[in-house]
């Protein structure tokens, strides 16, 4: 089963292909500017050169649906659909904290935080098992503070995330380890869309929307 994955929810707009779990193609690129809107379709286009096949042989379309940057998600999920439309294929949608667990499963580290960094000091995080990546804690949005994670003082825990960095300043855990830069990538929604796929978890193309875990806050503009 050929599977085309998007992951815009950071400042890494990334897309890959697999045919079943082998991974045949990635494209992407961190930049500090969000270049999901410029460059979507070109890594779509470059990733299935890459993957030497054509867009019709594409059987699934499978989405990091967040939380993180709420543009960034809007395009992502808009493109999901169009190509599921399109091609009259499922969507499968996958929290986009899971992607950035995947690569550490096998540390040991007793729990892997992810931190995708928000405005000031808050952060969209969740807690996982560090062997099996279970879910132990809903994703929510926190604000750190000084007694954050502290049931974790003895723990051999790893956070990571663009969030870290200002979890190492403020946190007072000597033993944790921080990875700052860590983001969500297209590549690690791998295992858990066939998952899902084996589960027949699929989303309702006309009614689904990201997990956008906050509603959007514009910059109100001077005189309204």
């Amino acid at each position: 089963m050929k599977i085309l994955y998007l992951e815009t929810s950071s400042k890494n707009c990334s897309v890959a292909i697999s045919d079943n779990e082998k991974l045949l193609c990635v494209c992407e690129e961190v930049s500090e500017n969000y270049k999901q809107s410029e460059s979507l379709h070109t890594y779509v286009e470059w990733a299935l050169e890459g993957a030497g096949i054509a867009l019709k042989d594409i059987e699934a379309v499978s989405l990091g649906k967040g939380p993180g940057s709420y543009t960034g998600l809007r395009i992502g999920a808009a493109s999901a659909k169009g190509f599921c439309y399109g091609l009259k294929i499922p969507l499968i949608a996958v929290n986009s904290l899971e992607s950035m667990i995947e690569p550490f499963l096998s540390d040991n580290y007793d729990f892997i935080v992810p931190l995708i960094d928000a405005r000031r000091m808050e952060v969209y995080t969740a807690v996982y098992d560090g062997n099996t990546g279970k879910e132990l804690s809903e994703t929510e949005a926190k604000i750190l503070n000084e007694t954050s994670f502290e049931e974790f003082k003895d723990k051999k825990v790893l956070f990571v995330g663009d969030g870290a960095k200002k979890a190492k300043e403020i946190l007072n855990l000597p033993d944790a380890v921080f990875n700052e830069n860590v983001y969500p990538s297209a590549k690690y929604l791998i295992k858990k869309t066939l998952e899902k796929i084996g589960n027949k978890e699929f989303e309702d193309i006309a009614y689904f929307e990201p997990f956008y875990l906050k509603d959007f806050h514009g910059v109100k503009k001077k005189g309204s």
